[in-house]
């Protein structure tokens, strides 16, 4: 894969792209986290046309700025524009799933499907137990010093011991007060919206030992309330489940995308 920058007003975004075959697939890493997440997938779609970001605010796309969730959207609406991509299947983990969605939402005529692994619904409604835990991630996050919020952390993104490593790295590479703005700022991308249903055919992913937020929880409904998304569970893996189970997400995949 090529190393690229796209230069934004605000931030380099460094970008990695292989061209191969027609259906252009754009990976999504989740918070905290880089491109490196998806290193397990690229040799298996090597044939694809493949994207992969640093997403502002992480790995080497440096951002001086407040990091705002909604900046990613048009990052990556200018990423396809730089590339002369109209339409892609844009693959995200976590944080990278909610910014799937967000984009599928403004702009559904550039996607063309979605896989979406161990996130959450952003238009789903909360329950009140759900939406009091949000109002106090900003205080209990405070009170956790930056080792024990990377080990933590690390522990939820996985069960296997390469996952912690690569979580427990990449996370150590930011700071605690960057963590606790991106975390607190993705949260803003879950805004109710009951009548809306996913326009493009959508696979979700979920770890089953999943213990993130109400992901696990999260996932189930959503597959059984809208008729173009369907959810696979993904055994013996946590939170990045396309770390923990490799070979099962990538066949998954696989199978969706050449799937009519």
């Amino acid at each position: 894969m090529i190393e690229n920058t796209l230069k934004r007003p605000d931030c380099d975004v460094r970008y990695w792209f292989a061209k191969g075959g027609e259906h252009p697939l754009v990976f999504l890493h989740g918070a905290g986290c880089d491109h490196a997440l998806f290193a397990p997938q690229f040799p298996a779609f090597a044939e694809e046309t493949v994207i992969a970001w640093d997403a502002r605010g992480h790995g080497e796309s440096r951002l001086d700025k407040e990091f705002v969730f909604s900046d990613m959207l048009d990052d990556l609406s200018a990423l396809l524009d730089d590339l002369g991509i109209c339409k892609a299947t844009l693959i995200g983990q976590s944080m990278g799933g909610n910014l799937a969605q967000a984009f599928c939402k403004r702009h559904p005529s550039r996607v063309e499907k979605m896989v979406l692994i161990d996130c959450t619904r952003n238009t789903q409604r909360l329950s009140p137990i759900e939406s009091f835990t949000l109002k106090l991630t900003k205080p209990l996050l405070a009170l956790y010093p930056f080792k024990t919020l990377v080990e933590q952390s690390a522990k939820q993104c996985g069960l296997r011991e390469q996952t912690r490593d690569y979580a427990r790295d990449v996370f150590y590479r930011s700071s605690k007060d960057k963590m606790v703005e991106i975390t607190l700022a993705v949260l803003k991308c879950l805004e109710e919206d009951k009548g809306y249903t996913t326009p493009v055919p959508t696979l979700l992913l979920c770890g089953r030992q999943d213990v993130s937020g109400n992901i696990r929880k999260s996932m189930p409904k959503w597959a059984e309330s809208d008729p173009n998304c369907r959810l696979v569970w993904v055994e013996n893996a946590g939170h990045c489940s396309n770390l923990d189970a490799p070979e099962f997400v990538n066949g998954e995949i696989e199978g969706f995308l050449r799937a009519v």
